[in-house]
């Protein structure tokens, strides 16, 4: 076998990302009127560096993973990374230049995926680990709950500070508990399936049954509850609740999960002064636009003024949405891009979801699969919840856009995440006889 294999698809996929984020911050600095920038050329040089050094990692680490999914991150990080120096441009006041710290970030967190690549040499080591990762999973996820928090950070209680620093540990807690969560139902699948009771034509699980199911939604109604943050942990249910339809392809799982969504829903609307001035924006975002229907007004303002082709790069004014460099980061892009733009990014997430399950559908084994899809089900999650929220037709959850919005958690979890799914996909396109030569003759194989 060859020392390294070819990937000359992810190369290629990848020259062309560096082009349009050249292309696109080009004429962002044309319609301003502004000469090329040092900082333009930083981004450009950092991103091209980033994603040279992911394109050897994996050609060394894992040389049959997946060709796509690293081409289809950095052409959404490169997006991403327009619309955030877009707003730099706009020098808005309390924010900072965010485009430079966002390319630190991507750094950082293709690091992350490297080194989650060199640690997790096979994904099946990660199943001997799993109680104990989803044990760290639910102290990361309970330990903002305890954090002091700096004034005017204690409304919703999702991070931890350390000095003039911050991480939103729910991000990582998310893929431990996936990973937890897929060897209960590689090794437990058969209490999913027993037959119960039928009803209105579907077999519904007997009561005991319903123990894992049950916990997580305790769980996420906690979380809920006591953080005041709903986003993180609808994030976390549904996925689970996906996961175990995967395993067992019963429909019964998803009116369960359906019903217990409607019910701690309701309950903790009932308690939440925050999510009740959500659904308010929701219901109404115009309501009360000076106050705090503002953010979600002038979202939808921004979008149907950019119609369907958008008010083009530099012409728009995405400044007017708070905070649009995170939770409505799509909102800034389909004003000056319009439908077309958004769709483009929708249909750039879809690709990578679909190559997710492909990974998932080749994987040998049932933990790799249920992990597998568990990641790309997330993210097709997140990015639903997240384009609903901004084109009002669900409430806003809080959730950021994969890959692409401005934040260091976010980031580096969603790295991680495309490592294990990159490991994955190495596993399951690897030829068959590849770990007899590997045993027999180890200087001929690529990786070890």
């Amino acid at each position: 076998m060859n020392r390294l294999r070819s990937r000359s698809r992810e190369l290629l996929l990848l020259l062309f990302a560096a082009a349009l984020l050249a292309l696109m911050l080009f004429g962002l600095e044309t319609s301003q009127g502004r000469t090329l920038s040092t900082e333009m050329l930083y981004i450009i040089g950092g991103f091209v560096g980033v994603y040279a050094i992911a394109h050897v990692a994996i050609a060394v680490l894992a040389p049959y993973a997946d060709q796509v999914m690293l081409p289809v991150v950095a052409l959404l990080n490169a997006i991403g990374l327009v619309v955030i120096y877009r707003l730099d441009l706009a020098e808005r006041p309390g924010y900072g230049p965010l485009a430079e710290r966002q390319m630190l970030w991507s750094l950082v967190g293709v690091g992350l995926m490297v080194l989650t690549l060199i640690v997790v040499r096979d994904h099946k080591s990660l199943s001997r680990y799993s109680y104990l990762l989803g044990l760290v999973g639910l102290i990361l996820l309970a330990l903002p709950l305890v954090w002091p928090q700096p004034p005017g950070y204690e409304e919703a209680r999702i991070w931890l500070w350390l000095g003039p620093f911050s991480i939103q540990p729910g991000e990582f807690s998310k893929i431990l508990l996936l990973i937890f969560f897929a060897q209960l139902l590689a090794q437990k699948r058969a209490l999913f399936t027993v037959a119960g009771r039928r009803f209105a034509g579907l077999t519904f699980p007997r009561l005991r049954d319903l123990a894992p199911i049950l916990m997580v939604w305790a769980i996420a109604i906690l979380i809920m509850a006591v953080s005041n943050d709903f986003g993180p942990a609808l994030l976390l249910f549904a996925t689970v609740l996906g996961m175990v339809y995967f395993a067992t392809g019963r429909a019964s799982w998803l009116a369960i999960g359906l019903a217990l969504v409607a019910i701690g829903g309701y309950a903790v609307y009932q308690v939440s002064s925050k999510i009740q001035e959500r659904v308010s924006n929701f219901l109404d975002p115009f309501a009360d636009f000076e106050g705090i229907g503002n953010q979600p007004a002038n979202a939808l303002i921004g979008l149907s003024w950019g119609g369907i082709t958008g008010t083009g790069l530099g012409y728009g004014h995405p400044e007017l949405v708070p905070v649009a460099h995170s939770d409505y980061i799509l909102a800034a892009l389909g004003e000056e891009l319009g439908f077309v733009g958004i769709a483009a990014v929708l249909c750039l997430f879809g690709v990578f979801v679909t190559r997710g399950f492909r990974t998932a559908m080749q994987a040998r084994d049932s933990y790799g699969k249920l992990l597998a899809s568990g990641l790309a089900l997330t993210i097709a999650i997140q990015i639903f919840v997240v384009a609903g929220g901004v084109s009002a037709m669900l409430p806003m959850t809080g959730l950021t856009t994969p890959f692409m919005s401005a934040g260091g958690s976010s980031v580096m979890a969603n790295y991680i995440l495309l490592g294990l799914l990159l490991r994955i996909s190495n596993g399951a396109n690897r030829p068959a006889d590849y770990d007899a030569v590997a045993a027999a003759q180890p200087e001929k194989v690529s990786v070890r």
